[in-house]
């Protein structure tokens, strides 16, 4: 259970996974919000925050709904109702995503043996987001619900394939296997985003634009620290958060806490411990955070505690501890994936 010294106790941290435990439905799956709607990746990410707390049954719960409601053709909807399909288009990054959870899993668990049961749904959730790989490296967003590719390419979910591609690679090497394809594809995928910019829609208003680059292990170094200061005054708002979109007053939890990932992943450990700080200030009384919130107004907005978001604050937590096996998985994927 990670502790980070003044910031979130130990205790809290359990607090926080037990919030988002409570909403699992028995199926397994892990709605935003009690009774809402879900989807695969905000799903995912909620089950990698229960191996950060050592909830492991709850985890296994959650990928094996993965691959249950996993269609023929490897993707999943973009949302769902209870188990039932409410939006039947599939995001790229959505189904590639059980790759990073599969692998965060084997990292806080060691088992091997449920690694090769999630690898059949990992394979196939890859090799639908590599379907979508344009000649020029980049990733398509979407398939319709008729099935039709769905341009352009967004760099925030190319970025985090990257990830996830990497994160698949591991999985393969330890089960064994070779995908030298799967290495071509991901070297493709991170030359368009480094080279090419023209390739990706313009969505820079969006403040993941400007860091899924580093989190998704695209730059590293020099070029991932000077994308990360150029932006910072764009999006940073100091002493409260990290801008969703730059033109709005609004920062949230999730961003705020995927920009300490970011930071810790180049080093920037002072700067990642603030940013992480001043979320604590949305923590809720069950100890489930706020989504976000207005400024200079401090209003909360919207009146939500998506698990999504909990489980962004674990990961962070996890990260800036760095105490347990999972703790470097976006700053330390091995030569394998490289």
């Amino acid at each position: 259970m990670p502790e980070i010294s003044g910031l979130l106790l130990r205790r809290q941290a359990e607090i926080t996974a037990r919030a988002i435990a409570e909403v699992q439905v028995r199926s397994g799956c892990i709605p935003a919000t009690p009774g809402g709607a879900a989807d695969p990746w905000n799903h995912t990410e909620a089950a990698m925050a229960l191996d950060v707390a050592g909830l492991v049954e709850e985890s296994e719960r959650a990928y094996r709904w993965l691959a249950a409601t996993q269609r023929a053709d490897g993707s999943w909807g973009m949302r769902y109702k209870g188990d039932l399909v409410s939006d039947p288009a599939a995001d790229a990054n959505f189904c590639a995503y059980v790759a990073t959870g599969a692998w965060h899993h084997y990292l806080a668990t060691g088992k091997e043996a449920f690694l090769v049961e999630l690898w059949p749904a990992v394979q196939a959730g890859v090799e639908f987001a590599l379907s979508l790989q344009a000649p020029g490296g980049e990733i398509l967003w979407a398939r319709d619900a008729a099935g039709r590719p769905s341009a352009p390419a967004l760099l925030t979910s190319s970025s985090c394939i990257h990830l996830s591609l990497g994160c698949a690679l591991e999985i393969a090497s330890v089960l064994g296997l070779e995908r030298p394809r799967w290495q071509a594809a991901r070297h493709r995928l991170a030359g368009a985003i480094r080279k090419r910019p023209e390739a990706f829609g313009d969505r820079a208003r969006y403040s993941m634009d400007w860091y899924y680059p580093v989190l998704g292990g695209v730059l590293e170094g020099g070029p991932a620290q000077a994308r990360l200061a150029a932006g910072w005054d764009r999006y940073v708002v100091e002493g409260i958060g990290v801008r969703c979109v730059e033109d709005r007053p609004w920062v949230t939890v999730a961003e705020s806490c995927e920009l300490v990932l970011a930071l810790d992943s180049v080093g920037w450990k002072e700067e990642a411990l603030g940013v992480f700080g001043w979320i604590q200030e949305l923590r809720g009384s069950s100890g489930a955070y706020w989504m976000g919130t207005t400024f200079p107004e401090g209003r909360l907005w919207p009146e939500e505690q998506p698990t999504w978001t909990s489980a962004a604050v674990l990961l962070a937590a996890d990260a800036l501890a760095d105490a347990s096996a999972t703790a470097g998985l976006f700053k330390r994927l091995t030569a394998a994936a490289a």
